[in-house]
Order: structure tokens, then sequence, then C-alpha cells
């Protein structure tokens, strides 16, 4: 047990993983006819952590373009569709200092992937698929073995400075004499001029 430590750090603790389809009813102010097309748009959520869940609470707008009239007009109906997502936590140890630091990651954006008329004829329902992926961060426990080291092996290894500088050194001494020389010889032939 004397060699034993225990490091506390921060690391993933849970995660959770959920997919929803949910039907919504949408009421355009005019009777439809048909419809020609639905997409969704302006996504917003926040999340926080509930007991052994992960509360997500978000919004988005969900936009209808549809004929009415015998198919002889067009519209674009927009709606503002409130939800509440649970999702449940996996925790892989049970040694886990709570923490209330959750991460969202989307998965799949609300969209949609059926839009009907219902059977009345005066409104839409509408299929919207989203998918969630949640990390919770909270602190833990690691376990760590203690060896005591009491000497360190000799590092092997070459000095490189003294080669590079000697070789340095050599090449700029030969270059210095070398233009000594040459200057000793320009004098020489100017003096022969006079």
């Amino acid at each position: 047990m004397k060699r034993l430590r225990q490091i506390v750090t921060k690391a993933v603790v849970a995660k959770g993983k959920k997919r929803v389809e949910a039907s919504e009813v949408i009421h355009p102010s005019n009777t439809p006819t048909s419809i020609l097309g639905c997409w969704v748009i302006n996504h917003h959520y926040n999340a926080k952590k509930v007991g052994k869940f992960v509360e997500i609470t978000g919004k988005f707008d969900v936009n209808v373009w549809y004929a009415y009239n015998n198919n002889t007009k067009t519209a674009v109906h927009s709606e503002t569709v409130h939800y509440k997502d649970r999702i449940k936590l996996h925790y892989r140890d049970h040694d886990v200092i709570e923490s209330n630091d959750c991460h969202v990651r989307v998965i799949q954006q609300p969209n949609c992937i059926e839009a009907v008329i219902n059977q009345h004829g005066d409104c839409f329902n509408v299929v919207i698929e989203r998918e969630f992926i949640v990390e919770v961060i909270g602190e833990t426990k690691v376990v760590v073995s203690i060896h005591e080291v009491d000497f360190e092996e000799e590092w092997k290894f070459e000095d490189e400075s003294s080669s590079s500088s000697s070789s340095s050194s050599s090449s700029s001494s030969s270059s210095s004499s070398s233009s000594s020389s040459n200057d000793f010889k320009f004098i020489e032939d100017s003096s022969s001029f006079h």
C-alpha cells in the first residue's frame, strides 16, 4: 500500500445516446390541398444534468410549403416547436465525484422525414427526427504504482558541438589566411608600379 498513490483527475465519467422520432401537428392559416416541401431550421438547445439523466430542452422552426385553394395558390407556413428530451446516463465506474458539467453533441439535427395532411384535411402531421450524444465530465480517481529509483542510467550520446566548432574554426582560419595572403600580394603588386 505504501507504493500506491491516488490521483484525482477530470475525465468523461458517463455517456448517453438517444434518437427521437416525434410527430408534430402544424396548423396552417389556409386549408391545404397538397404539400410541396418541408424543412427544419433555427435549432437551439440547452442541456443540464438531472440525477442519472441529461435533460435537453430546445426549439426549432418547421417550415411547410403547401398549395391551397385547389392547387391554385401556394404559401409557406412557419411554426416554432419546443421539445424536451431525457437521455439516460451510463456510468463505467462507480467511484465518481458528482459533476454537472455535461457536453452535448448533435449527431442528427432536427430533420423532417415525413409530412402529410391529416384526415380532416386542415393541418399537417410532420415527423421530425433528431439524435444526441451526451458526455458528463467529472472528477475521478486514478491509482498509480510508485517505484523509487536510487540512480538513473547513464545517457549515451555524442558531443556534436565540439566536432562542428573545430571544423568551422579551421575553415574560418583557412579563409582568413588565404585572404591575408591575397592582401599582401596586392600590396606587393601596387608597390611595383611606383
